[in-house]
């Protein structure tokens, strides 16, 4: 069943849409070069962890009364930090990633289970809750939208060379290890911003997917983060309107949207000049 354009129309003049609908444009800003980070990166496995972390910290937070989103931003910063030493290469992370997934899923359901708190308000973050984005979300999420574009510009030959060769970062002086823990750091926080959004479970639709469809698009890393910002804006409004329009879910919605997009532009060859992923086997940098 659809809604005619009078009832999306009324739609969008209620408060709780207007919220998520400005949340999503903040996220398309910020999020899609953290995408663009993932990738150049080669750090799949973090975003994964994240998730399980943000439960984590989503439970602690529950337990304590403290705000659960709060906790989970809280959680994930700091597990970003902490697992920046093993992102010399991107096999170093793979390992450390299984065992932080691992440990931090079963130490969130002992929480649950220990303290009696109600499971299903913990994984019912985890499927994203768009319409009840709050204030403090709006700020996280401009945050990120100032703070990732900003230091990718004003870092960008630094960022350019660690996300094509680690090596080649470190010999040209680029401070390898606290950009490492920088970049990580905020990949962990916009996963855990974005929770509310979409949901932990979808959302690559805002951070990946873009992402993935700017690198065929893009021929540097600045156009590549540019499309994948455009990419971004446009797949989570009409995401959102279609989700409206049709009566559907928006997590689901703005994932096949930003899915369609990548299948579609995945038919354009991909153009050499922008193969800027940092290699899979890079040695770690020297001590000279």
């Amino acid at each position: 069943m659809t809604l005619a354009a009078a009832d999306v129309g009324a739609l969008l003049q209620l408060v709780p849409v207007q919220r998520a609908g400005f949340a999503l444009l903040l996220a398309a800003i910020g999020l899609p070069v953290i995408g663009v980070v993932i990738v150049g990166l080669d750090i799949m496995p973090v975003r994964f962890a994240m998730m399980h972390v943000a439960l984590l910290g989503i439970a602690v937070g529950l337990l304590t009364g403290l705000d659960p989103m709060l906790c989970a931003l809280v959680a994930c910063a700091l597990s970003g930090a902490g697992v920046a030493p093993l992102a010399r290469t991107p096999d170093g992370l793979s390992g450390a990633m299984g065992l932080l997934m691992s440990l931090a899923i079963a130490a969130a359901l002992l929480v649950l289970a220990v303290s009696g708190v109600n499971a299903s308000g913990a994984f019912a973050l985890l499927w994203g809750s768009i319409l009840a984005v709050g204030t403090a979300d709006l700020i996280v999420l401009g945050t990120l939208a100032v703070v990732v574009p900003g230091l990718f510009w004003w870092r960008r030959r630094e960022v350019g060379l660690l996300l094509y060769d680690r090596e080649l970062a470190h010999c040209s002086g680029v401070p390898v290890r606290g950009l490492t823990v920088v970049l990580l750091v905020l990949v962990a926080v916009a996963v855990a911003g974005a929770i509310k959004l979409t949901g932990a479970l979808l959302v690559d639709a805002l951070t990946l997917l873009p992402a993935l469809a700017a690198r065929r698009l893009g021929t540097s890393l600045k156009s590549i983060a540019v499309w994948a910002v455009g990419i971004g804006v446009v797949v989570n409004l009409t995401g959102f309107l279609m989700a409206l329009w049709l009566d559907w879910p928006p997590g689901p919605v703005l994932v096949l949207t930003a899915g369609a997009v990548v299948l579609a532009v995945h038919l354009i060859p991909e153009r050499r000049n922008s193969s800027w992923r940092a290699p899979a086997s890079v040695s770690p940098p020297s001590s000279h």
